[in-house]
């Protein structure tokens, strides 16, 4: 098995628990042109993708066969590498894919947009709010949520508390 088909089976079954890795989605064919740099946004867009995708896959079909896909590559090469010979541009675009597997890298990425950073950033916090967390940034959890009551027997802000032994 060629780099390129082996490249092809794991963006076939990339994100499909039931792909077997013999046929591709249009999704994960757009997605291998995005990430190996096939489609670079002006020769091969997103648009052109799905049309080739569309044009070498079977009637009726949703999925692409590893020879499909080697047709539709072929059709790519041409918009991709247009000063080139056929032969030439098709070993570019084999080069591009060879190797590569699909990312999920920034999959699921915390945004911190406009005045998020600020609103979540526990050192700015003031009054009461501010006595919930420590130093670091770490909630104290029931002890900084919670009133804790005194039960020493004098009145709350007395300031004498804990002389009456000394006096007496």
């Amino acid at each position: 098995m060629s780099e390129v088909e082996n490249a092809f089976r794991k963006f076939a079954v990339y994100g499909d628990t039931s792909a077997s890795g013999n046929d591709m989605t249009g999704k994960n064919f757009s997605k291998m042109c995005k990430e190996c740099g096939v489609m670079d946004g002006k020769a091969v867009t997103s648009t052109d993708i799905d049309i080739i995708f569309n044009k070498v896959k079977t009637k009726g079909a949703r999925t692409i066969t590893f020879d499909e896909f080697q047709q539709a590559m072929t059709e790519l090469c041409r918009k991709r590498f247009k000063g080139k010979s056929p032969e030439e541009a098709l070993q570019a675009v084999y080069d591009l894919i060879r190797g590569k597997e699909p990312g999920s890298v920034g999959a699921t990425k915390a945004t911190k947009v406009g005045g998020v950073e600020r609103l979540t950033d526990t050192s700015k916090y003031t009054g009461s709010h501010k006595e919930r967390f420590d130093e670091s940034g770490k909630g104290k959890g029931l002890a900084g949520r919670q009133d804790r009551t005194d039960n020493s027997g004098y009145v709350g802000a007395y300031k004498g508390a804990g002389t009456y032994d000394q006096t007496h």
